[in-house]
């Protein structure tokens, strides 16, 4: 993502302990910040992407972290996924200085990134998306301001609870299917011109018949999202009976071993589940 904003022409200055991660983009030209109060003094937009809820805290809130420093002129975007709950936290703490916050994470993978084609999904205030949207369409495809709060922040969690969704039914479809002598490659074929095609069954083709799992997006990371997901919805009294069904299916591969894998390996889990015995195509 940093590589797309540098390349379209802005300057960037990154903040990275670990000089492998930003290695890449400073030798394209980007400039380094060794502290919080070095990137705020650098950038008239200051943009995070962070793992979880507890480094984005500490990032934002933390005694040395950017709420200390940022100004009333400096617009804050926070790209991750990470909970409504932290999110909120940040915007009491930014609007109390009077900084522009908005919430834009992404959807897409890696490979969808270093393309610029992924959707950011931004909310907060409008003149503050509209500052920054040359921005946003240098490393993105579509981009779409949702709401004025924490909205941004839902809609994420909305699709990734879809797309994590789509690998648990996938497996139990497609296994099924085996068992009646179709191979996955027809069945790819047939769901691809289908009423259920989608981007992501698409874009996942190649995985399910080269059984290739490194991840674009890891069974851990999925965990971490529908914990993210189920402790909104408990929060906000959502009962998601399949959802909580699904993250124990997460949890089994991570028992299994999978955690690094790609998360589409839950296809496998259910073939194993069946009896099946897997080759390089998944037929049986």
């Amino acid at each position: 993502m940093s590589r797309r904003v540098l390349r379209s022409g802005f300057p960037v200055t990154v903040l990275e302990p670990l000089v492998e991660n930003r290695a890449t983009v400073v030798a394209e030209g980007a400039g380094v910040a060794n502290t919080a109060e070095e990137l705020v003094a650098a950038a008239d937009i200051v943009i995070s992407t962070i793992p979880n809820d507890a480094v984005l805290r500490d990032l934002v809130l933390g005694p040395d972290g950017l709420a200390r420093f940022l100004r009333e002129d400096q617009i804050f975007v926070e790209m991750s996924t990470v909970s409504p709950a932290i999110s909120a936290e940040v915007a009491a703490a930014l609007a109390d200085r009077g900084v522009a916050y908005l919430r834009a994470p992404v959807s897409g993978s890696t490979t969808t990134a270093g393309a610029g084609k992924l959707t950011v999904l931004a909310s907060g205030p409008k003149a503050a998306f509209d500052a920054c949207l040359p921005v946003f369409e240098s490393l993105s495809a579509r981009q779409f301001h949702v709401g004025p709060a924490e909205e941004a922040r839902y809609a994420k969690l909305v699709l990734n609870a879809l797309v994590g969704a789509t690998s648990a039914l996938l497996g139990e479809a497609l296994t099924l299917g085996q068992k009646g002598h179709l191979s996955m490659e027809t069945m790819l074929d047939v769901i691809a011109e289908s009423a259920v095609a989608s981007p992501l069954i698409a874009y996942k083709r190649d995985l399910l018949l080269s059984r290739d799992f490194d991840p674009a997006f890891s069974v851990s990371q999925m965990m971490k999202d529908f914990d993210l997901i189920l402790d909104a919805a408990r929060s906000d009294h959502v009962p998601m009976h399949l959802t909580a069904l699904i993250r124990q299916q997460y949890e089994a591969a991570f028992a299994e071993g999978l955690a690094e894998k790609d998360f589409f390996v839950l296809v496998e889990q259910a073939e194993r589940l069946a009896g099946l015995h897997e080759t390089k195509t998944g037929t049986q």
